[in-house]
């Protein structure tokens, strides 16, 4: 045991790329999956817009038997999964079952499937509400199927702080490491996009009502009007960097290095948001300085205030325009429990490969955003030590540090 807990093994399920390979070429490339919601009309809503992942063919993926009995977001989470053992090289069935973990993150729950079973209990009556109703909806929904479905019977969990929850599930999945597990599958997806869901969404007033796929997310620049929701996410495969040495790992992508949380103080409290805290947190717990951070991935969040106040936190860390910040999320829409989770897939992938993916369409930073915003190409550069950011609906904020591995 080195004390050091890496990622071996990335599994991604996102609007512009069904696999790790797909996403991040589509990230490079500047390919977005953004458009008009195909899986209602969306003519009636004031929301057109989302990331679908329009490529996601269920059967390809998982048995119909697991299929009927859960919602989209658990149909995602399962596929990611497979895709990060695989790509840990790592059978389930070789491995100690009470030594392999899986810890989630989710936000919205299975409101595809609960909508349709209302649906049949208003129109038809309650014997035609499905029996598995009980449990599709449920936010814990995706870690247990995953842990039934692979035999992992070590520590189990699942954490619900919206967009932040990518990135503290992760960090759970850190102390569970640190507890003596072996492996553990963590990260989150979400589904929000049938219609009851994005009705749930829309109160917020942060919703993007644009029509125009390349105008409606916006973040840090001068016409930001919102942003766009999203479905999907990514899983990861952890595991202490010595024991995944010892069984011959196929790659590092790099090390969860440091992290911490905070949450923002009641509005009108005239207290400062937690967002600068947690980030001179996550650096502590790094010990990394602010000037060995290659890149931050913003939380980005395309609502003027909000952008602003990231912007500001970022400077008075890192000084104005001190480091390269991206939010490749233009090209996904926000994901809820999904986003910061496919944030971090993307920040690990750019340690692995030297790159900073662009953040796409954003053409005149607002005032105030003094920021160095990685636009539109990708820039080429040597990212030994990346931040991670989210926000999440409510108050949450979360940081990670992911760092390059030696070999």
């Amino acid at each position: 045991m080195t004390g050091r807990h890496v990622v071996t093994g990335i599994g991604v399920t996102a609007p512009n790329g069904l696999g790790t390979e797909r996403f991040w070429s589509a990230t490079l490339a500047g390919r977005s999956g953004l458009g008009r919601i195909t899986r209602f009309d969306p003519a009636p809503y004031p929301v057109t817009l989302a990331g679908e992942v329009r490529d996601f063919a269920v059967d390809d993926h998982l048995p119909r038997k697991i299929t009927v009995q859960t919602d989209l977001m658990t149909h995602l989470a399962l596929a990611a999964s497979e895709m990060a053992l695989a790509d840990a090289g790592i059978d389930p069935a070789r491995q100690p079952e009470y030594e392999m973990a899986v810890m989630t993150a989710n936000s919205s729950g299975g409101n595809e499937f609960g909508q349709r079973e209302i649906q049949a209990l208003w129109s038809n009556g309650p014997r035609h509400v499905g029996a598995y109703q009980s449990i599709a909806w449920f936010y814990a929904a995706s870690t247990g199927q995953i842990s039934i479905r692979h035999g992992m019977r070590g520590p189990c969990g699942v954490i619900a702080t919206e967009q932040a929850g990518g990135l503290d599930t992760v960090a759970q999945a850190r102390r569970v490491l640190r507890g003596g597990t072996g492996v553990v599958l963590t990260g989150g997806t979400d589904a929000s996009l049938s219609p009851y869901g994005l009705v749930t969404q829309m109160p917020t007033g942060m919703l993007s009502r644009s029509a125009d796929p390349d105008r409606a997310y916006l973040p840090f620049d001068i016409e930001a009007c919102g942003y766009v929701p999203g479905e999907g996410g990514a899983m990861l495969v952890m595991e202490d960097e010595g024991a995944a040495r010892a069984r011959g790992a196929r790659r590092i992508y790099g090390e969860i290095a440091g992290y911490a949380a905070t949450f923002d103080p009641r509005p009108g409290s005239d207290r400062q948001p937690g967002l600068r805290r947690a980030i001179e947190g996550a650096l502590a717990d790094a010990r990394v300085t602010p000037d060995e951070v290659d890149v931050v991935f913003a939380d980005a969040k395309g609502v003027q205030g909000a952008d602003l106040r990231e912007s500001q936190a970022l400077a008075e860390v890192f000084g104005p325009f001190g480091v390269p910040v991206t939010a490749p999320k233009t090209m996904t829409g926000r994901l809820y429990a999904g986003g910061a989770a496919l944030d971090l897939a993307a920040a690990l992938l750019a340690v692995h490969h030297s790159v900073i993916p662009p953040t796409t369409n954003v053409a005149r930073l607002a005032p105030g955003c003094d920021i160095d915003l990685v636009r539109d190409v990708p820039r080429e550069k040597s990212v030994r030590t990346a931040l991670v950011l989210a926000r999440g609906h409510g108050g949450f904020n979360a940081a990670l540090v992911v760092r390059a591995v030696r070999d």
